[in-house]
């Protein structure tokens, strides 16, 4: 078994084992789980990853955690290559207990593409055990960033969330949904927030956020996305992308396409 199957390395007694990999455009993997925690960087392409409790995206500069035991698929949108690192239970530095993407320094992606070099049974006392030290320290000090979608755990209100980021109907009002899930307005809002830690307006700027990401890395362009999504100019998408990621849409097109090389990054 390779070194880069995460299975490989579940038993491995090191807190933290590195394993890097490339994929083709549009390359799923199916439902599995870790016994250990996995953090999944791409650094070229963008990753989507989705669990029973929700859909998280990350493009280059950010990463996806997923704690150990929780089932996950991933997609690959573009050509992929991945560098995760997988930590032990209980380890310092490791995420916790919550999917979540966290913002990658240019110090942590060296350390993310310097661990994926190190042999899985590296010398804990060596330089290769220094090196997945501060690893671990930088993940610590990573700050989370809004690129999630939660589901909400009540059947109906679920399926209507996963419905929309198959085919958005963005101009759908709160109204529209609660009509079609026979709940009065006051009830869904509080079982919505209670469910998703979120409004029903925040979440779906957050599933828009998600539906677009992919759109970008594939070069297409931010006012047919905007449109698409219900805004009423690209203007108007741009400045709630920008307030929710930090850049704005054209930062993750493809170079040539009017942004910067999105399968590298800055």
């Amino acid at each position: 078994m390779p070194w880069n199957d995460p299975a490989f390395v579940e038993n491995i007694a090191r807190p933290i084992v590195g394993i890097g990999n490339e994929y083709p455009p549009a390359f799923e993997l199916d439902w599995h789980q870790h016994r250990r925690g996995q953090l999944l960087y791409a650094a070229r392409g963008v990753v989507v990853v989705s669990t029973p409790y929700g859909a998280w995206v990350a493009p280059p500069e950010r990463a996806v955690w997923t704690p150990g035991g929780c089932p996950h698929a991933i997609r690959m949108v573009g050509a992929v290559s991945t560098r995760a690192v997988l930590i032990e239970p209980g380890t310092d530095g490791s995420l916790g207990d919550s999917n979540k993407v966290i913002q990658v320094s240019p110090l942590l992606r060296a350390l993310l593409e310097a661990a994926c070099d190190i042999p899985p049974e590296y010398d804990e006392d060596g330089r290769d055990g220094k090196v997945m030290a501060l690893l671990l320290a930088e993940l610590a000090a990573a700050p989370t960033v809004p690129l999630a979608v939660p589901f909400p755990k009540t059947g109906p209100i679920a399926a209507r969330c996963h419905a929309f980021l198959e085919r958005p109907t963005p101009h759908d009002s709160i109204d529209q949904w609660c009509n079609d899930l026979g709940m009065g307005r006051r009830a869904f809002t509080r079982a919505f927030r209670r469910e998703t830690g979120l409004s029903f307006g925040a979440w779906r700027q957050q599933a828009c956020i998600l539906i677009a990401l992919p759109r970008l890395a594939e070069g297409q362009s931010v006012t047919a996305i905007a449109f698409d999504l219900g805004y009423d100019s690209a203007a108007a998408f741009s400045t709630m992308f920008k307030r929710r990621v930090g850049v704005s849409p054209s930062h993750y097109l493809p170079a040539g396409e009017g942004g910067t090389n999105a399968s590298t990054g800055p």
